[in-house]
């Protein structure tokens, strides 16, 4: 690994800042000033940031995160705080979402450090599916279910939909099912049905529900169960 990115994963700086810090000599590798930020690290090597010892993160981490509204899947800061303040230093710097949710988005969020085990959830080509429920601001009819499953003409899109499962809770609220993962897409089908999305939950990906017992906020490392299962 690089120097610069070892420190940008391990401290919360960003690659120029860490390249920044290496060049200033705020950096020794076993003992030594390093000012060489694309200088290759192994886990033999001992790194020091402002002579504090950082610690290596052993690869092959997976988890699952409850998301609370108002939280965005992104490293970068804006206008909003990010999902990743719920994790320290160095796990935090390390990992992904494997997908994302809107900030007023809540619920099921996963992330890991493997790449290809994200991939397989997030490509089209896998189908893997996510299921929401939507609560909506005018009644829920009849003809939602079919017309869902026969695939909507999204504003600005070419090409419909595919197939949707809609389960019925009651007048206002359902439980949708989608293999794919457009733009803001389950407010879109509903916009385009003639209703709108007040609020949005997503509660299972794959046959992987979020653990009822994860508050707003709390997360936990993934069964060995629960990681096969998404990776097929």
């Amino acid at each position: 690994m690089r120097l610069d990115k070892f420190i940008a994963e391990n401290t919360g700086l960003t690659r120029s800042q860490a390249t920044k810090a290496i060049r200033q000599s705020a950096v020794k590798i076993n003992g030594e000033i390093e000012k060489n930020s694309a200088r290759k690290i192994t886990q033999e090597d001992e790194i020091y940031f402002e002579d504090s010892l950082l610690a290596w993160v052993e690869s092959g981490q997976y988890f699952m995160l409850n998301k609370p509204q108002g939280y965005i899947c992104s490293h970068e800061d804006g206008d909003y705080p990010t999902i990743y303040q719920f994790f320290d230093y160095p796990l935090a710097g390390k990992l992904h979402s494997a997908g994302r949710l809107d900030v007023d988005t809540t619920g099921l969020i996963l992330l890991t450090d493997d790449g290809q085990w994200s991939h397989r959830i997030t490509s089209p080509k896998h189908h893997c599916e996510k299921t929401y429920l939507v609560t909506l601001s005018d009644p829920v009819e009849l003809h939602y279910a079919q017309t869902l499953e026969e695939g909507i003409l999204l504003r600005g899109e070419k090409t419909l939909t595919k197939p949707a499962k809609l389960e019925i809770l009651d007048d206002y609220n359902v439980n949708l099912t989608l293999s794919e993962g457009r733009y803001h897409q389950v407010k879109r089908m509903f916009a385009a049905l003639g209703n709108k999305v007040v609020g949005l939950h997503r509660w299972k990906i794959g046959e992987v529900k979020l653990d009822e017992n994860l508050k707003e906020g709390e997360y936990r490392p993934l069964t060995q169960a629960e990681i096969d299962n998404l990776g097929k």
